[in-house]
Parts: C-alpha cells; sequence; structure tokens
C-alpha cells in the first residue's frame, strides 16, 4: 500500500512513514521533477519497512532468549 502511494503522491508516502524532513525533502525532488521524488519516497518507505522487520526480529530474539 505505501509503495502505491510512494508511487502516486510521493511526499504524502513518506508522511505516512512518520519523516516529516525527508517529506519536505520528497516535496522538493517531485517539484523539480517527478521521477526523483517517487525513487526518494520508495527509498524512504523501503528503510521503514526494512527497520520495522528488524525491530520484529529482535523482539522475537529477546522473548526466545528470555525464556531460555
Amino acid at each position: 500500500m505505501l509503495y502505491l502511494l510512494a508511487v502516486i503522491l510521493p511526499p504524502v508516502a513518506v508522511l505516512f512513514v512518520g519523516k516529516p524532513f525527508q517529506a519536505l525533502l520528497n516535496l522538493i525532488l517531485t517539484l523539480i521533477g517527478w521521477l526523483p521524488g517517487m525513487i526518494h519516497a520508495i527509498l524512504v518507505v523501503n528503510e521503514y519497512k526494512a527497520d520495522k522487520r528488524a525491530k520484529r526480529q529482535a523482539e522475537y530474539l529477546a522473548a526466545v532468549r528470555k525464556r531460555a
């Protein structure tokens, strides 16, 4: 869903992941050219999803180690 939003409305997608200063940069990039804004938004969304994945894995490992 966020990737689709990053393609259609790049600054809004960056705002949805909670990065207001990155969204401002993305707005500038989008005004310069839609393609740079879209690429930047996709990279920001990808980083956000990777961070969420890493946090879930760390919580899982902490729970497993606590049980052992």
